[in-house]
């Protein structure tokens, strides 16, 4: 049976209220990989201030058959937050969303620092509820219920 392995990177870089981010790659710097196929998925720890590097986690299930390689990928990325990958079928998506992962569909060969950017943007600026719920940030202020309250 195969097993997947994980690598994990170690340093002194503590992130607080950092989620975990996977990207399914080929090649560690784009997400050009489709979830059933991909071999590696690198993860980072994202966080307001920025982002690091904090494994990689390899599930490579050429062997398996069926629905069995996409539940070894959902073990194997357990804790992930969310998980960017090039295509993912329906099927599976509804697995890795009962996993507790939210799955994301990337633009073709797009590059893993970009989308990094654009997260630690979105999370200083003003990220979805389910994104403040994962990093357990409180919202302060609601441009919506200043507007309710004109109404």
């Amino acid at each position: 049976m195969n097993q997947s392995t994980k690598i994990i990177v170690e340093g002194n870089t503590k992130m607080e209220n950092a989620i975990k981010v996977a990207f399914a790659s080929k090649d560690m710097e784009t997400i050009n990989a489709h979830f059933g196929g991909a071999k590696e998925f690198v993860v980072y720890d994202v966080s307001k201030d920025g982002y690091v590097l904090s494994g990689v986690v390899k599930t490579d299930t050429s062997e398996m058959e069926g629905d069995d390689k996409t539940d070894f990928k959902v073990k194997a990325l357990a804790g992930i937050n969310i998980m960017y990958c090039e295509s993912i079928g329906g099927t599976a998506a509804a697995k890795v969303i009962r996993g507790g992962i939210n799955p994301m569909k990337a633009e073709e060969d797009n590059k893993i620092e970009d989308i990094l950017a654009e997260l630690v943007e979105m999370i200083n600026d003003n990220p979805p509820p389910w994104v403040k719920k994962i990093m357990n940030i409180e919202t302060k202020e609601d441009p919506r219920l200043a507007r309710w309250s004109e109404e």
